[in-house]
C-alpha cells in the first residue's frame, strides 16, 4: 500500500495532505472541537470563519443578533492562538478563514500566530452587514484591495488561500490578480456553475484548487477532480458517513489508477495537464488550438515532452504509434500497443500513469511560467 505522500503526492503549507478532502468554514460551527470530531477522513481543515477587527467583529454582532450562527470573540486571537494548538499534532493542514475590513486586520493575526495555519482571506461572505464593513464579497468587487491584502500576508511568509463565490466577478481575473499577489490556494464555492468552472480555473492559474458546494458522492468529487481540482471540501454535507466513504473511494482509486485526479483527455474537455496524454501534433485535434491558448509552439511541445521523459519509463516504446510512450493515452483508454509495451516493460498501468502525472507536472510548470505582469 502506498503512503499518503506517495498516493496523493499534494503538499499544503509544507505538509503532505494526507486525503484531498477539506473541511469548509462555517460560521459558529467549524472549531477545533468540531474538527477533531471529523478528523479521520479528511486531510484539511479551514476553522471560522472569524472576525477579526472592530468593523467585522461588528457586524457579526449584528448578524449574529439576527439568528445567524457567528463566532463572537473578545479577543480573537487569543482565541485563535487556542485553536491552532488544540489542532497540533492532528497530522491535518490547519487553515484559518478570516474575515477583516482592511489588511492590516489579517496581517496582525498571522504576525501572532506564524507560519504554522494557512490564512483564508474571507472574500465569500455575502450578508450584507459584512459587505458593508469592506469585508467578504466586499473584496471581490474591489480587486485592487483583495491584491494589498494578498500581498500583505505573503509577506509574512505565510500560506494564503483565498475563499471566494464562482460567478461573482471575472473569475478568471480574480484566479490571475491572486496568483501575481501570491496566494497559493483558491477554494472555489462554485453555486451551480459545476465543474466548466474548475477548468477554466486549472486553465488559468497554477495554484492549489478546492472545489465546494454540493459534493458529497464520488462521481461528484471525481468529476470535480477529472477538472482540475486538487481538493474537495464539504461544509454542510461533511457527515461523518459522507466523509469515510468518499475518503475510502478516492483512496482505492488513488491505489489502483495511479493518479487521483487525474485529468480527462483533452479531446474529451479534459484542462491543460491533458496535454501529457497528447500525441504529436498532427491532426486536426483539440491539441492545436490548446497549444495556441497556452502560448506554446508545436516544436516547445515536442521538445518539453522529449525533454521530461527522458530516462524514465515513459522514453521507451518503440512500437507504439510515434515511437514513445510520451505520446500514449490515459490508461482508460483502450490502446493494444501501449499496454502490450508496457507488458513487455513489466511497467503496470498505475506505474505509467504516475509517470504521466509527473509529466503533466513539468508541461504545465512550463505552461505557467511566471504570473502575468511579471515577465
Amino acid at each position: 500500500m502506498a503512503d499518503d505522500e506517495e498516493r496523493f503526492a499534494l503538499r499544503i503549507n509544507g505538509l503532505s495532505v494526507r486525503t484531498p478532502i477539506a473541511l469548509a468554514s462555517m460560521a459558529g460551527v467549524v472549531d477545533a472541537a468540531y474538527v477533531r470530531s471529523r478528523a479521520a477522513h479528511v486531510g484539511a481543515a479551514f476553522l471560522g470563519g472569524y472576525a477579526v477587527d472592530a468593523p467585522t467583529i461588528a457586524a457579526s454582532r449584528e448578524m449574529a443578533g439576527r439568528g445567524r450562527d457567528e463566532f463572537i470573540l473578545d479577543d480573537p486571537i487569543g482565541a485563535l492562538e487556542g485553536e491552532v494548538a488544540a489542532l497540533k499534532g492532528s497530522g491535518l493542514v490547519v487553515g484559518l478563514n478570516l474575515r477583516a475590513a482592511t489588511p492590516e486586520g489579517f496581517v496582525e493575526v498571522a504576525r501572532t500566530i506564524g507560519p504554522s495555519a494557512v490564512y483564508e482571506i474571507d472574500a465569500h461572505c455575502r450578508q450584507p452587514e459584512m459587505v458593508g464593513a469592506g469585508a467578504g464579497e466586499a473584496l471581490l468587487h474591489d480587486p485592487e484591495r483583495l491584491e494589498e491584502t494578498i500581498r500583505a500576508l505573503a509577506a509574512e511568509g505565510v500560506s494564503v488561500s483565498v475563499k471566494f463565490r464562482a460567478g461573482v466577478g471575472d473569475d478568471r481575473e480574480i484566479a490571475r490578480r491572486c496568483w501575481s499577489a501570491g496566494a497559493e490556494i483558491l477554494h472555489v464555492d462554485l453555486m451551480d456553475l459545476g465543474y466548466p468552472k474548475i477548468r477554466e480555473l486549472r486553465n488559468t492559474v497554477p495554484l492549489t484548487l478546492i472545489a465546494n458546494n454540493s459534493i458529497t458522492t464520488f462521481d461528484r468529487m471525481r468529476e470535480m477532480l477529472s477538472h482540475g481540482a486538487d481538493m474537495i471540501s464539504l461544509a454542510r454535507g461533511a457527515t461523518e458517513r459522507t466523509l469515510a466513504g468518499l475518503d475510502a473511494a478516492i483512496t482505492r482509486y488513488a491505489d489502483e489508477q495511479g493518479w487521483y485526479n487525474s485529468p480527462k483527455q483533452l479531446c474529451r474537455g479534459g484542462d491543460v495537464r491533458a496535454l501529457a496524454f497528447c500525441c504529436m501534433p498532427v491532426k486536426s485535434c483539440p491539441l492545436i488550438p490548446t497549444l495556441e491558448k497556452v502560448g506554446m509552439s508545436r516544436d516547445r511541445y515536442l521538445a518539453i515532452k522529449q525533454e521530461a521523459v527522458r530516462g524514465t519509463v515513459l522514453e521507451g516504446g518503440g512500437q507504439t504509434c510515434f515511437g514513445s510512450l510520451s505520446w500514449c493515452c490515459k490508461s482508460s483508454s483502450p490502446c493494444m500497443f501501449r499496454d502490450m509495451t508496457l507488458g513487455q516493460m513489466g511497467v503496470s498501468k498505475k506505474e505509467y500513469m504516475q509517470a504521466k502525472r509527473r509529466l503533466s507536472e513539468e508541461i504545465t510548470r512550463e505552461v505557467f511560467a511566471a504570473p502575468p505582469g511579471t515577465a
